[in-house]
């Protein structure tokens, strides 16, 4: 054994014939975290985002076009309009319009919510900071957390889900002081009113800015005051350290 540690990032069940299988996954996952270090992420949102394909246009039951370089106007669009304008199949179509990115809708909401569950689930963003119309994850993941899941679903309570942003993170990473509010750890801190505090992206218009975060610092030094960023750039490139060991994942 190579005694690396492995990453699920970002785990889902896609495609319908796959929905309920989660139950499955998070078995298996935590079968094999008995033998070796393992992690997971996830993101709260039904929709994956990435190139233009084939294969996920297939699976997804809707496909939106976030660019095309091949056909700019397929921008924001769902694939399936575009392919009807053109009047051609997916195969072609995507041929004509490459290269592209796409979003494909083609994950259970329940899948979502029981990935979360789970103890060892980290909160993942991720996204193409270039793209004209990204996932909405770009720039509402940690927020649409807290209102879905804490707020509405009650999920996850504020702590646990907290947690799996920081402290969580920090600890399967190697991170050392960080993630948690304790002496002699850096000050990353972020105010916010949980009765208020909302995601406001979606799949229509990705590029909003969350709601209801009074103030931000990094490392101790404030970077955002409610209304806008400040100049100071404080942040570090964040060096991997000793991890948890896989032993204690769990704890």
């Amino acid at each position: 054994a190579l005694d690396v540690r492995v990453v699920l990032s970002h785990h889902k069940v896609a495609g319908k014939e796959n929905h309920g299988r989660s139950v499955e996954t998070l078995a298996r996952i935590d079968a094999q975290r008995a033998l070796q270090p393992l992690c997971l992420d996830c993101h709260p949102y039904p929709a994956t985002s990435t190139m233009l394909r084939l294969d996920r246009a297939r699976l997804a039951s809707r496909t939106m076009i976030t660019w095309s370089k091949g056909y700019p106007e397929a921008t924001g669009r769902d694939f399936g309009a575009v392919m009807a304008e053109l009047g051609l199949d997916d195969a072609a179509a995507i041929a004509r319009l490459a290269p592209a990115g796409a979003i494909y809708f083609l994950i259970d909401p329940a899948d979502v919510n029981r990935i979360f569950s789970h103890p060892l689930t980290m909160v993942g963003s991720d996204g193409l900071p270039f793209d004209p119309h990204p996932h909405p994850r770009q720039w509402g993941t940690f927020t649409n957390v807290l209102r879905t899941m804490v707020r509405e679903q009650q999920l996850l309570s504020l702590e646990s889900a907290i947690h799996k942003m920081t402290g969580l993170a920090a600890a399967q990473y190697g991170l050392s002081g960080r993630g948690l509010l304790r002496q002699g750890y850096h000050a990353d801190l972020v105010l916010f009113d949980p009765a208020n505090v909302t995601d406001t992206a979606t799949f229509s218009a990705p590029i909003q800015v969350s709601q209801g975060i009074h103030a931000v610092w990094v490392n101790g030094r404030q970077v955002w005051d409610g209304e806008r960023t400040g100049t100071e750039r404080p942040g570090q490139v964040l060096a991997p350290g000793e991890a948890i060991p896989w032993s204690q994942q769990s704890e």
